[in-house]
């Protein structure tokens, strides 16, 4: 066998990006993933698994039943109290299990079976809106009973959000998880924005009890989803029971904080997070202060600037789900810089006009950035850490956003909108600075400024090599030479090369008398 160039050659975008992806199989004449520029095909690459397609239908319904819950919960316990600080607290017992058992719920999705503990969970969050729906029937419903079944919903929230991140891996493989993250963030998304028209919809028409009860029967169909995904096809399944086979509670916990805050890639990624979660992700706040007093809009016009944010990050989603590369410190620092630029830019808009198009840019760095941050945490970190990890990065999420947003609502009402919404890019933007000169002393940050090429310069080409067989010819019959043997050449002993040649024999010394 040898081995021959062929006369294709491709163009390789970079000379410096090109990596060899020997370990996957591509036909000739296509580049591999990484080096060829991404489709349409790609950027739904995930939904080809079936697994990942019955996830992703369940929680489409699943969440915009969540949405039409909240909206109507928010309503009936107004409507019981007249309180909006009770409409507060509320909120409150939703989030407060995820602060304070975040890390267990990691632990649990990786100490057990990922398929029954989402079934688990789901169960209990369609029998929460159950139980409301059946006391908003009865019309004895009480406030107390609606902060029980909102603290039983963020209970079962605590497990099924880090269980839920990282099943996605061990559906779809680590070749697809950036694709599937991203497509995950634009189902919730887009439920988002079905969800709360839906349930201001159904309020006006049918009631608070019927929204619940509707939210009930969609749980139905993400159960369903669940029951109908087949083991053998998922390909990070037996990895990640081999992982975490054994477990004790307390050293899963400490194992997957030590992990988090001594591997670089998950612990910048995480405190940015944290950071950006503290004050970009608290826009809604600071959006109710523009349409306020800003730009004197009232509801409406909240409820406008919150479906612009919320298409924007639907479109963030669909551009994320069409990178197929591995994202990186510097790629994430990068997409901060731009979201902290963004809001800063958008605070000093003088028009309506002029701040949607920025507030819609807004949206979709916030949401690229959220899927870059998630899809470098989830592929770093091993497969029997990746639910503790996952656990670890809502805790910092949600916590900073719990921590944010009542300081951005401060700095909105003292200081005018215009002034916390800029403070809320200043500080992220000076933060991610810090931790860009940080990670250019270890070595792990570089800029690199990009020059122009000349017109006439021909880009790298890459051969394709391939094995040919040659058959060689059967040697002709010849009489075995006879073996080589040392003959003597002026005291030095030579080797015969040609072995038909005659030796040498030394010249007699004449003898005179």
């Amino acid at each position: 066998m040898t081995t021959r160039a062929t006369g294709t050659v491709h163009p390789v975008p970079d000379f410096h990006t090109h990596r060899s992806n020997s370990h996957r199989s591509t036909t000739p004449g296509e580049l591999p993933a990484a080096q060829r520029r991404p489709g349409f095909r790609d950027t739904f690459s995930a939904l080809q698994v079936r697994n990942f397609r019955l996830l992703v239908s369940g929680l489409l319904v699943s969440a915009t039943g969540g949405w039409i819950q909240r909206i109507a919960q928010d309503w009936l316990v107004l409507t019981i109290t007249g309180s909006a600080t009770a409409v507060g607290i509320t909120t409150a017992l939703q989030f407060l299990p995820t602060l304070l058992l975040g890390l267990y719920g990691g632990v649990i999705a990786d100490r057990f079976p990922k398929q029954k503990v989402l079934l688990v969970s789901q169960s209990t969050m369609g029998s929460a809106a159950a139980i409301l729906a059946v006391l908003a029937f009865t019309g004895q419903v009480q406030v107390w009973q609606v902060y029980t079944m909102a603290l039983v919903l963020g209970l079962a929230t605590a497990v099924d959000n880090p269980t839920r991140q990282s099943f996605v891996t061990e559906l779809v493989g680590k070749d697809r998880v950036r694709n599937a993250i991203s497509m995950v963030s634009s189902t919730f998304q887009l439920a988002s924005l079905i969800g709360p028209a839906l349930g201001g919809v159904l309020l006006g028409s049918i009631g608070t009890a019927w929204a619940f009860g509707l939210n009930a029967m969609t749980f139905f169909g993400s159960i369903s989803a669940l029951l109908m995904m087949r083991e053998r096809e998922m390909p990070g399944l037996h990895a990640a029971r081999r992982a975490s086979a054994g477990m004790r509670i307390r050293d899963g916990l400490r194992d997957g904080v030590r992990y988090a805050f001594h591997e670089p890639a998950v612990r910048w990624a995480i405190a940015l997070v944290g950071i950006y979660g503290m004050f970009t992700i608290s826009l809604p706040v600071t959006l109710t202060a523009f349409a306020d007093r800003v730009f004197d809009t009232g509801a409406t016009g909240y409820g406008v600037l919150n479906s612009v944010v919320a298409f924007g990050a639907l479109i963030g989603a669909l551009l994320s789900a069409r990178r197929v590369r591995t994202p990186r410190l510097r790629y994430l620092v990068g997409i901060s810089s731009i979201l902290a630029v963004t809001e800063m830019v958008a605070a000093i808009q003088p028009s309506l006009w002029t701040f949607i198009p920025l507030l819609s840019a807004l949206g979709m760095a916030t949401l690229m950035f959220l899927t870059a941050a998630q899809s470098m945490v989830q592929l770093t970190t091993p497969d029997g850490l990746r639910g503790r990890v996952s656990g670890i990065y809502n805790l910092v999420f949600i916590g900073g956003g719990a921590i944010g947003g009542p300081l951005v609502g401060l700095l909105a009402q003292h200081w005018g909108a215009r002034s916390g919404l800029l403070l809320s890019g200043l500080i992220p933007a000076a933060a991610t600075v810090a931790i860009a000169l940080r990670l250019r002393r270890d070595g792990r940050f570089r800029l690199v400024l990009i020059r122009t090429r000349s017109p006439w310069h021909q880009p790298p080409v890459r051969l394709n090599l391939e094995q040919t067989p040659i058959q060689l010819a059967a040697p002709t019959s010849r009489p075995a030479p006879h073996p080589s043997r040392p003959f003597t050449f002026g005291r030095r002993h030579h080797q015969r090369t040609d072995p038909h040649t005659r030796p040498l024999r030394p010249r007699r010394r004449t003898q005179h008398h």
